[in-house]
């Protein structure tokens, strides 16, 4: 049987069409990469095509090797010679070292060589290019600074990846600092040349000059390659559109394959121009769609069409699939980001369960728009202990910029770490330079002190040159300050400082400045204006009593795997805040971890320096930072200290035990192009998220958006789960902001929706959808009640989907609130319950208090920012007392009545 009888008709077609220029449209899971390679082995063997004359270039190492394995098992005795099958960047290098120096220039200068790069060309790295630009913004006197080389470089790229040059780019300028990139460009391209090196960008722009500027070159190539094929077509740039179009020679043999709904590169340079305009290069050309998807099913497929349709700039494809019908897409609106991380892991863990009992191999995804949303979920993973795999990038606590603050953390928790010292000294950049530290080494290494010892000791004794002295004592004022923060004696340590010497009016001055530098709320908690939250734990040891203070620590805990016995239960017993050395008792609130992080973001101007770079990875890096303050800020609702949040992301980020088999994947939607998985979460579809803000004002990047939405939908093979978060924490705000639902969940179309989570759904009341909760294949509603460890039905997740209209935009004003939060005494006394555990809640007889507020059990209060809410324990008279109170959103609070602002409802 031949190979061809392996393939649908429009695979088939697709195949056999060799002669001229064909556009192959392959959506999502239709088989391209097979249509690739047959087509390679139908020129060999059906008509004769020597192999050598074949030229198939792609994206990725990867897909190259991929595809030359399919052809050599396809063909492989029928010739020695092999086709070149190549990424575009590989292909290049080969052509350059061969005909680079057809490019050459005689010398004017008699006896001189010509001018131009050798055969012999050294390929520089990012560092290699960051190197080259600092020194030649050192030659032209340029503060590194203010227009960093990382920044310099970005807009560089830019104008190879558009084909302009240093001239170009001056006259398009529209300000002083793109002029100045403009100059810099023109001396880095100098420089380069000097060292006969190419940067990645150069590989593809040299490669088209040397085609463009050599007839005989050109014509070489030419009759080398009489068949050229074209992988992820949508996702070529400028420079690699035009290599195409100069090795297509006379015949336009030309092959193009890919989608323009899977056009999601932009910010690489890809130009969705390239596949939309194909015909207009070649008038000839034949349009072949390959609609059948052999991966998803049916209503994946169509929820998956129904959103990306809504674009205007695409050639249109009705993708089909023979797997009819299917399960639902499920929908799961959480309460906040973290609920949102649990019920993935709670999901996920079921299903590795009920797979490996049908002995089946599980694999699931949780897709997200963000690298720094990974977090959440990471941890979610590690309370269920599922192991898990991130794509993409690093795990959060292993980001450098993440490192660096948590190494900031670190020095103020313990100044004589040094290894941690060593890491922040001198980020970001303050002058602090090899000399310097090697000098300090050696200081400590004679005096037996620690590095920050050191550092004291060469500031007393004045053993460095000035410029270093006072970077130093600017490194060693921030730590100290930090320290004083954390310690709520920062404004005393201002008044000791400024006393020795100082008029009133310069302490008024100085106090006032260094004031300006700490977050509102570190200072509202210094001086002690406005302080509220919870007090020390109770230690109470009756651990089937309920004792509110027990559960300060519990929003995390919902149970670990099922089979988890009595005996393994997460300790909760409390965590009393415990003082720095030297540290007053802190019977009031003092700066969470939080305040200090913002502190130190502040003080060093990291954020300020990353938003300077202006690059695609440098807002990336700010929103990590971002992140982690809200993992501090979820730290302060836990009442963690600061020892014990560091000692949470030293065991997240204990990657140790990570299995890189692990059937739990983390990744980015643009990391799971080109990848499958029975079970996919797509995560946070918020407004503002994802779609991204960056993106809202400009309708081509919508549309990107868009179709990175239909990327994420089309990896899922059997289930499909969107969800997002009724409230989510943004950059350290004091408490999660309202969100608003994606534009993309609007465009599913109802009828394939079904909720999971809610009352009503397990009730089977009249929603859209079965009025069951949605379960993997093969699950039996017995099997998922026993397998129900966690009740998410328990909150009120009320979601949009009752109507195709309305419905979304009153959720899109008033989003739902959880009746019941995570840390309610309902959802605890379950806790203990469906663990078999003896649960009572106690009645109090509590005194009448003699304080002036005097809020007793059972009334109802209201609290400025946690809402309305039920005082349900007391502890304690007049105003030093305790109060326990249970807020409609977040839950249980203790607070301390004095500071707890308190008004009855």
């Amino acid at each position: 049987m031949s190979f061809l009888d392996q393939l649908n008709p429009e695979q088939r077609e697709a195949v056999e069409t060799t002669e001229g220029p064909v556009l192959i449209l392959a959506g999502a899971g239709s088989g391209k990469t097979r249509v690739i390679t047959y087509r390679i082995a139908y020129l060999i063997e059906h008509k004769g095509v020597m192999p050598e004359s074949i030229l198939a270039m792609t994206f990725t190492n990867k897909a190259a090797a991929e595809m030359g394995e399919r052809v050599e098992k396809l063909v492989g005795g029928l010739s020695i010679a092999k086709p070149v099958i190549s990424t575009f960047h590989s292909f290049c290098v080969r052509m350059l070292r061969r005909d680079i120096e057809a490019m050459r220039i005689p010398s004017s200068v008699p006896g001189q060589p010509p001018i131009g790069h050798t055969k012999n060309f050294v390929i520089y790295d990012e560092s290699d290019q960051q190197a080259v630009v600092k020194g030649v913004m050192k030659r032209l006197g340029l503060d590194d600074k203010q227009l960093t080389p990382r920044t310099v470089l970005g807009r560089i790229s830019w104008a190879k990846n558009h084909m302009l040059d240093p001239q170009e780019l001056y006259l398009q300028s529209a300000d002083p600092k793109t002029e100045r990139i403009a100059h810099l460009y023109e001396e880095y391209r100098k420089e380069l040349r000097r060292a006969n090196a190419l940067d990645f960008d150069d590989l593809l722009l040299d490669a088209v000059r040397l085609l463009k500027s050599s007839g005989s070159v050109r014509e070489y190539y030419n009759r080398r390659f009489q068949y050229l094929l074209i992988d992820e077509y949508q996702d070529t740039n400028r420079p690699q559109y035009e290599l195409m179009r100069m090795l297509a020679g006379e015949c336009h043999n030309v092959c193009a394959v890919g989608d323009e709904d899977q056009s999601i590169y932009s910010w690489r340079g890809a130009d969705i121009r390239n596949i939309l305009e194909f015909e207009q290069d070649f008038p000839e050309a034949k349009i072949i769609r390959l609609e059948q998807n052999y991966r998803s099913t049916q209503n994946i497929l169509q929820a998956a069409s129904a959103v990306v349709a809504n674009n205007v700039r695409r050639k249109g494809k009705n993708l089909w699939t023979a797997r009819q019908g299917g399960t639902k897409i499920g929908y799961y609106e959480a309460p906040d980001g973290e609920n949102e991380a649990l019920f993935a892991a709670d999901w996920i863990a079921r299903y590795l369960r009920e797979a490996a009992e049908r002995g089946e191999t599980p694999r699931a995804a949780v897709l997200y728009r963000t690298n720094s949303q990974s977090r959440l979920f990471e941890e979610a993973m590690r309370r269920y202990g599922l192991k898990y795999h991130v794509v993409g990038g690093f795990s959060f606590y292993e980001r450098a910029e993440i490192k660096d603050m948590i190494s900031y953390l670190k020095v103020i928790h313990n100044p004589d770490d040094s290894i941690s010292l060593m890491r922040v000294v001198n980020t970001p950049t303050r002058g602090i330079g090899k000399g310097t530290i090697d000098t300090l080494e050696r200081l400590a290494l004679e005096t037996g002190l620690s590095l920050w010892g050191a550092i004291g000791e060469a500031i007393r004794r004045q053993l460095l040159p000035p410029r270093a002295l006072t970077s130093l004592q600017t490194f060693q004022q921030l730590i100290e300050d930090a320290r004083a923060t954390l310690a709520g004696t920062f404004t005393e340590q201002l008044q000791e400082t400024a006393s020795v010497g100082d008029s009133p009016a310069q302490l008024r001055e100085a106090s006032e400045s260094e004031r300006g530098q700490l977050p509102k709320p570190a200072l509202s908690a210094v001086e002690g204006a406005v302080q509220q939250g919870e007090a020390q734990r109770s230690t109470d040891d009756d651990a089937t009593a309920f004792d509110p203070g027990e559960f300060g620590n519990f929003s995390f805990d919902f149970g670990a795997a099922e089979d988890e016995t009595p005996g393994n239960e997460a300790d909760s017993t409390a965590g009393a805040s415990r003082p720095l050395p030297g540290q007053p008792d802190a019977a009031a609130i003092l700066p969470s971890t939080a305040d200090i992080l913002k502190f130190l973001i502040d003080r060093t101007g990291y954020i300020k320096l990353l938003e300077e770079e202006d690059t695609p990875e440098a807002f990336s890096r700010i929103e990590n930072l971002r992140e982690l303050v809200n993992a501090a800020m979820d730290s302060r609702d836990r009442a963690e200290t600061l020892d014990e949040f560091l000692d949470h992301a030293a065991l997240v980020a204990d990657a140790d035990d990570y299995d890189a088999r692990a059937q739990i994947t983390l990744m980015s939607l643009h990391a799971a192009k080109g990848l499958e998985f029975p079970l996919i979460f797509l995560s946070g579809l918020e407004e503002g998220l994802f779609p991204h803000s960056r993106t809202m004002l400009v309708p081509e990047d919508i549309e990107e958006e868009r179709r990175l939405c239909y990327v994420g939908m089309t990896r899922a093979m059997d289930q499909l789960i969107l969800t997002r978060a009724v409230y989510r924490r943004r950059y350290g705000t004091d408490l999660p902001e309202a969100s608003v639902p994606s534009r993309f969940l609007e465009e599913v179309p109802a009828p394939l929706i079904e909720e999971l989570g809610t009352k009503s759904a397990r009730m089977g009341t009249n929603r859209v959808g079965t009025g069951t909760l949605a379960r993997p294949a093969g699950r039996s509603p017995a099997a998922a009640a026993e397998s129900s460890h966690y009740s998410y039905e328990d909150e009120d997740q009320s979601s949009a989907w009752h109507d195709r209209g309305a419905p979304i935009a009153q959720s899109r004003q008033k989003p739902t609130n959880p009746a019941r939060p995570y840390n309610s005494i309902e959802n605890i006394a379950g806790f203990f319950a469906r663990r078999g555990k003896k649960f009572t809640v106690p009645k109090h007889v509590v005194e009448e208090p003699t304080g002036k507020r005097g809020f007793r059990p059972g009334q109802k209060v209201r609290h400025p920012k946690y809402g309305e809410g039920t005082v349900y324990l007391r502890e304690g008279e007049g105003e030093e007392a305790k109060i326990t109170v249970q807020f409609l959103r977040f839950g249980l609070k203790k607070l301390v009545e004095k500071y707890a602002q308190l008004e009855r409802a």
